[in-house]
């Protein structure tokens, strides 16, 4: 050591001691981040999803861009071309109406699209088993043989029978006119339709916006429609129709895509403004669910019985929750029940948590051995062959040395608190047998606990002969 004594200890590192408790079988350097999913990631539904699924959309989505190019481009050449000169000619409102109107469509529009139409949750495995359970509880049929669950159930809703579907694929009872899309693969919560030009389904939670946007559509439609023949009419009249067409042709376009579109949109708007007043849906009025037809007592069990009060609780009526929490993380799995002792797999149980279990009976049950259990043929005693223990019924005794049966049992039995104590003394401490066997209560207490009726002399030349082998190893 040099003098003084400091040279090396100036090139001494103090190294931080991890703290963390780890398995003895992994390293903490390869221990992996495990990154929470969100719900939206393993939705079953044929949806998209984007923002982090804060946007939901069917799959199907390419005639919802041909609506956004179609109102774009009709509404852009009306601004570039057509506002101008109606703001010098006739007023400077007409641009700002337009621009109110289109802005309301476009709100409407993407709320339509981007939302949840109210789709209902899955039902789980556990939850379709035990509804398959009550079902054949209800209808009192056997175990044997595979029946499956009816398809409808009754209720009375205000004095008229609703029958409730169930649906094989989300595995539950649909409520009251709900029904399954078939494109995007969901049960929606009153269901009115599927509509493309949206690119999402139209439900319980979305209606209102959708009814919005094909009302102020129509508005928009007609406004630009009419304004456009203005425009063509007053320069017509300054330089002659044929000049005008050719001053402006943007206008041409655009009275062609309004003129085509215009019937469509204005009937759509009338059609689902009677189903507001008549509190239907799109779905019910097709199958003719409510009609006099089907007999003089069918009548719709949804309707207020006044126009006003079925628009106002379509359009001005609260909005529901979504009920699929598509940005919520997924919760871990919570521990299943462990395997029963006959080797047949508990319910809501994995195939490959029942082989782990059927793979260590004694770790997952953890039985209690008895007397009976450990009095084999032959002496009995811990030095004898032990029968390993499986699932089903007890098999005959196997040859295997001593030793390992000993360090066996000392794994497997379970201990008690009061075995915390106990020392095992060497062959030259032991007393004799009497003494230990007699005149001990205590070591009494231990052996006659565990083996019962067996031998007291035998237990302990065995227990000294297997002694002398594990100290010699």
């Amino acid at each position: 050591m040099p003098p003084g004594g400091g040279g090396p200890m100036k090139d001494c590192e103090y190294s931080q001691i991890s703290t963390h408790s780890s398995s003895p079988m992994e390293s903490p350097h390869k221990k992996k981040k495990i990154v929470a999913r969100r719900k939206w990631e393993v939705f079953p539904g044929r949806n998209k999803f984007f923002c982090n699924g804060r946007i939901m959309m069917a799959q199907q989505t390419g005639v919802f861009y041909l609506t956004l190019i179609l109102i774009l481009v009709t509404s852009g050449l009306f601004f570039a071309f057509d506002c101008p000169y109606l703001a010098v000619e006739i007023t400077p409102a007409i641009p700002v109406v337009g621009g109110i109107l289109f802005f309301f469509v476009m709100g409407t529009l993407l709320r339509t699209s981007f939302s949840d139409p109210g789709v209902l949750p899955r039902a789980t495995p556990d939850e379709a088993a035990d509804l398959e359970r009550q079902i054949d509880i209800a209808n009192g049929t056997s175990s044997g043989g595979y029946r499956p669950p009816p398809r409808t159930k009754e209720v009375i809703i205000n004095g008229q029978t609703v029958k409730l579907k169930y649906c094989f694929t989300c595995k539950i009872f649909r409520p009251p006119r709900a029904s399954h899309c078939s494109l995007c693969d969901n049960c929606v919560e009153r269901f009115d339709h599927h509509c493309p030009w949206v690119g999402n389904c139209v439900g319980k939670r979305n209606y209102r916006f959708f009814y919005m946007f094909i009302l102020s559509l129509s508005f928009l439609t007609v406004f630009i429609f009419a304004f456009v023949i203005t425009h063509v009419i007053l320069r017509s009249q300054q330089a002659g129709f044929l000049n005008a067409l050719k001053d402006s042709p943007a206008s041409v376009l655009e009275a062609v895509v309004c003129f085509f579109s215009v019937w469509s949109i204005v009937g759509l708007s009338g059609f689902h403004t009677y189903l507001i007043s008549s509190n239907q849906t799109t779905n019910e009025d097709i199958k003719g669910s409510w009609s006099n037809k089907r007999g003089k007592e069918n009548y719709n069990p949804y309707s207020y019985g006044n126009i006003f009060t079925n628009c106002c609780v379509a359009l001005c009526g609260p909005i529901s929750p979504s009920l699929i929490d598509r940005r919520g993380y997924i919760q871990p799995d919570t521990p299943q029940p462990a395997t029963p002792s006959n080797g047949m797999a508990a319910y809501g149980t994995t195939p490959s948590q029942s082989d782990m279990a059927a793979a260590t009976p004694l770790l997952q049950s953890e039985p209690s051995l008895t007397s009976d259990e450990l009095h084999l043929s032959g002496k009995p005693g811990l030095g004898t062959p032990c029968a390993s223990l499986t699932l089903g019924q007890p098999t005959p005794p196997s040859s295997m040395p001593n030793l390992a049966i000993e360090a066996g049992l000392t794994d497997i039995l379970p201990l008690k608190e009061e075995h915390v104590g106990h020392q095992f003394l060497t062959p030259e401490e032991a007393p004799s047998p009497p003494q230990l066997l007699a005149g001990s209560p205590l070591a009494h207490s231990r052996t006659m606990h565990v083996l019962g009726l067996a031998s007291q002399d035998s237990l302990h030349e065995d227990s000294v002969r297997g002694l002398v082998k594990l100290s010699s190893v």
